[in-house]
């Protein structure tokens, strides 16, 4: 190295571009070899600092520079700078690898695939009793606050359509929920 010539730290971007084109159009060893010197620490100190452990670090900035060999053709620098272009192939690389080694422990638990908790036998005694409780008070309803209430209740009809259903103006089926709803509380005053 002469004291004209830059130290390979300090190499400017269009020297990189340049070293990586000339890998593309020739394989160029001597090219590689100044590429790699430049860009394995940092690959490597970029990967530690994303959490991976030294020995993955290691390998992964071995196959980022494996990479960078093998698909040189694929720089563009118009599109991007050689360190741009090589960091996103190790992050990519990381990435690849924590999703091959992701252990089971490590995803997060699906909520909607839990299990229910299973029901204690004493609330499933008290529910079974309220229902039976609810179904003899519908029982004793009248046949039209029964129907409405089910419409309503069970099947989740809004009000305007129980009305164009039964043939009652919306004010009357309103009337007799509200009816069936004092009748029902009167009759299961003692399940509170």
């Amino acid at each position: 190295m002469t004291a004209f010539e830059p130290a390979p730290a300090a190499r400017s971007i269009p020297d990189l571009n340049k070293l990586i084109l000339a890998i593309a159009s020739s394989a160029d060893r001597t090219a590689f070899t100044a590429v790699y010197g430049h860009f394995a620490p940092r690959v490597r100190s970029y990967l530690t600092r994303l959490g991976a452990p030294p020995n993955v670090a290691e390998e992964l900035t071995q196959e980022t520079l494996l990479s960078v060999w093998r698909k040189a053709s694929y720089f563009d620098p118009e599109r991007a700078a050689a360190s741009t272009w090589i960091f996103t192939i190790a992050r990519n690389l990381r990435i690849d690898y924590q999703r091959r080694n992701r252990m089971p422990a490590d995803l997060t638990p699906d909520p909607s695939q839990a299990p229910d908790a299973p029901v204690a036998l004493d609330a499933a005694l008290i529910t079974s009793e309220q229902d039976e409780r609810l179904r003899e008070a519908l029982s004793m309803l009248s046949t039209e606050q029964a129907e409405i209430v089910r419409l309503f209740y069970l099947q989740e009809k809004p009000h305007s359509e129980i009305a164009r259903a039964l043939g009652l103006p919306l004010g009357t089926v309103k009337s007799r929920i509200r009816l069936a709803l004092g009748r029902l509380r009167t009759l299961l005053d003692d399940l509170k």
